[in-house]
């Protein structure tokens, strides 16, 4: 049931977007995502000269016990080029509604990860994602990360002026 109610809302949230190149999901695990678990995509851009804009999707669910996410992405060029950065996003109001748009207990998450690029080297890019979540105080990451339904990526045509 929960692949079903994921397919369907990924056509509507696809089908409705005209600047969709494309898209793509991971389904996590019942009991989370674990910290050793990367989320890994191919990503083979159709041209070299547009402008895209590249973003993280996520859906959660109220079991998702944090108002932010840290994320550790990692982009490999085809020519070898490894760009990592580490993310926070927020993902709940100070009064501990969800961010993301959805309803019951779904949440969709559309998060910036580049905006404006340009996939300059013709061949196959590959997109890493991993959480880096922790406690306050604790050193250790939090090995299992409860409430993340689906990790992925879309990107988009930028507009003309700059914007979506």
């Amino acid at each position: 049931m929960r692949k079903i109610l994921f397919f369907i809302t990924a056509f509507i949230f696809i089908s409705c977007d005209e600047q969709l190149v494309s898209a793509e999901y991971m389904d996590m695990p019942a009991t989370g995502w674990a910290i050793e678990d990367i989320a890994t995509f191919q990503i083979e851009p159709q041209d070299t000269i547009n402008k895209y804009n590249l973003f993280i999707n996520l859906r959660n669910t109220h079991e998702y016990e944090y108002n932010n996410l840290w994320l550790i992405s990692q982009i490999k060029f085809p020519q070898g080029k490894v760009v990592t950065d580490t993310l926070q996003y927020q993902m709940a109001a100070p009064d501990g509604k969800f961010l993301g748009k959805g309803s019951n207990d779904v949440f969709e998450n559309k998060l910036w990860l580049r905006e404006g690029i340009r996939f300059r080297e013709s061949g196959n890019y590959q997109l890493a994602l991993k959480h880096a979540m922790r406690k306050n105080g604790e050193v250790n990451a939090d090995a299992q990360l409860k409430g993340i339904l689906n990790v992925g990526y879309s990107i988009e045509k930028q507009l003309q002026d700059g914007s979506n």
